[in-house]
């Protein structure tokens, strides 16, 4: 399964910098919609989520138009280009088709791949963008939230999940240092990236209180400030 933090972890180690390329560029602003289609499918409204996936449909169908035949650098030499495109079309098609049977849980959890897909691209062809630092967190965030309950509750479990909320706290840390200078000056970026912290910082007090009950209460707060975070900015 491809692990988005060790990606970025590896671009960070080879010292990749952000890098703007037509391709880059329009990918990025497929991306609004994508995102869109994400947070709708997490909701209960068919209408809206049918909505928001032709929406991110068209505009994937504009990028196929574009760069389907020719990739521009420093796409040109990688020979998995146009499959990786196919393949967010079919992650697409296949989440219209959960959404029109009401499987909005499904879908969701099908468009997560081409989230995937996209940013192994990128990964391949040593382009890195604000959104694998989102990724990054995103990743470490649901084995947080998944698995920690289980960590709690083995042995040294507050040890354990105090580690991993501290691999945690780095990446949301690296939220507000990797932003552009445009969205450092962003009042509601700002915003966004201190509520990620603060609910980051609220679990590791928790778990330094040594109190299970305060612990599980606030890994039950930190999914919503990123979820919100994303729709806007990820």
């Amino acid at each position: 399964m491809f692990k988005p933090a060790l990606i970025f972890s590896f671009l960070l180690a080879t010292g990749i910098a952000n890098a703007a390329d037509p391709f880059t560029d329009a990918m990025l602003k497929a991306y609004a919609p994508y995102r869109a289609a994400l947070f709708k499918t997490n909701q209960t409204s068919q209408p809206d989520a049918q909505q928001a996936i032709a929406q991110a449909r068209t505009s994937w169908a504009s990028i196929l138009k574009q760069f389907m035949v020719k990739a521009p650098p420093p796409y040109d030499r990688d020979t998995q280009f146009a499959d990786s495109l196919a393949e967010v079309s079919k992650v697409y098609d296949k989440a219209a088709a959960e959404i029109d049977k009401g499987q909005l849980i499904e879908a969701h959890e099908t468009l997560e791949e081409a989230r995937d897909v996209m940013a192994q691209l990128r990964a391949r062809n040593n382009v890195i963008v604000f959104s694998d630092h989102m990724n990054a967190y995103h990743a470490q965030m649901e084995h947080v939230l998944i698995e920690g309950p289980k960590i709690l509750d083995g042995a040294n479990g507050f040890l354990e999940l105090t580690a991993q909320t501290g691999a945690l706290e780095m990446l949301a840390n690296k939220l507000a240092s990797e932003a552009s200078a445009d969205l450092r000056g962003n009042e509601e970026f700002k915003t966004s990236c201190a509520a990620v912290q603060k609910s980051v910082t609220d679990l590791k007090a928790a778990l330094f209180s040594q109190d299970k009950a305060k612990v599980k209460e606030a890994l039950g707060k930190i999914k919503v400030p990123y979820s919100k975070m994303f729709i806007k900015f990820g």
